[in-house]
């Protein structure tokens, strides 16, 4: 085995952890691949004998690539901070085991924590996603940053700050996560109002992330409380027989696929067995790059 197949054997036993780095600094599974491959890329042109730590060395690297995405998007204008942004949903199955989609449980970090690191300033966000996720020290990050280890340890805490949600505790438990999905599910489908409004919260929020060109009632939204949201899932409710339960990353979900063409994934946080959040990608585009085997029939 010669040099380069050592080093691309190295490099394969961090790639799940450089991808988990870039999947939340990014929201985005198809940028994070690009972030990863452009790591290796650069390992490709660095002499690995002056590397001491390598896993350091390539987590602060995929950092650097991943803050020079988001500053290059903030200045083409790209992705807009907006309300109804919903990162690329982790997706697998409730049962039985898919060695792809297995391999993607690195990467599962709530879709709520996603939404709330895509409002972070690109700077906050590294300082935040490598320290408090990753354990990375500040002296190693600010260089990264081009600022003192004082300043970065600022950014993270603005970020903890802007991170942390107020309101009841998320459940973690994915049989009670199921038991509040399946009576929410057969509340849509019978066009229960009443049913659905005492499964949700008073103070929750829906998301619905629909892309840049949809029109009609199907647009990107952002709807807050509870009657709102039930009013919104009465509307739609003739699609919720579409609706297949999976794990939306790490939690309870489904996928909803009429004649088996997937039209939205929808992840929940439950609390106090009601409904806080939901959190629908319905892109099409964005839709067609998930990789979802075996969720619908």
């Amino acid at each position: 085995m010669n040099d380069t197949e050592v080093l691309a054997r190295s490099f394969e036993e961090h790639r799940g952890h450089l991808r988990a780095v870039a999947y939340r600094m990014l929201g985005s599974l198809s940028e994070a691949e690009d972030a990863v491959q452009e790591t290796w890329l650069r390992l490709g042109r660095t002499d690995a004998g002056t590397i001491d730590n390598l896993g350091g060395w390539l987590t602060t690297v995929v950092g650097r690539v991943c803050l020079d995405a988001l500053r290059s998007r903030t200045a083409r204008r790209e992705q807009p901070m907006d309300d109804t942004f919903v990162p690329d949903p982790v997706v697998r199955p409730l049962s039985g085991t898919d060695p792809e989609q297995e391999a993607l449980r690195t990467d599962e970090v709530g879709l709520a924590l996603l939404v709330v690191l895509h409002t972070l300033e690109p700077a906050e966000r590294l300082a935040f996603v490598l320290h408090d996720m990753f354990a990375v020290p500040f002296d190693d990050i600010a260089p990264i940053l081009e600022r003192s280890s004082a300043a970065t340890r600022q950014l993270a805490s603005r970020a903890r700050r802007r991170v942390r949600v107020p309101g009841p505790a998320v459940e973690p438990d994915l049989g009670r996560q199921r038991e509040v999905l399946d009576a929410f599910l057969a509340a849509s489908r019978a066009g229960d109002f009443e049913g659905l409004l005492a499964l949700l919260h008073p103070d929750a929020v829906l998301r619905v992330d629909s892309g840049a060109l949809v029109r009609g009632a199907a647009a990107s939204k952002l709807v807050h409380g509870a009657r709102p949201m039930a009013e919104q899932a009465v509307l739609f409710h003739r699609f919720s027989r579409f609706a297949h339960p999976a794990l939306v990353n790490g939690a309870l979900g489904y996928v909803t696929a009429p004649e088996g063409r997937p039209m939205s994934v929808t992840s929940f946080t439950v609390a106090d067995g009601r409904i806080t959040g939901m959190y629908i990608l319905a892109d099409p585009a964005r839709l067609e790059q998930l990789h979802l085997p075996g969720l619908y029939a």
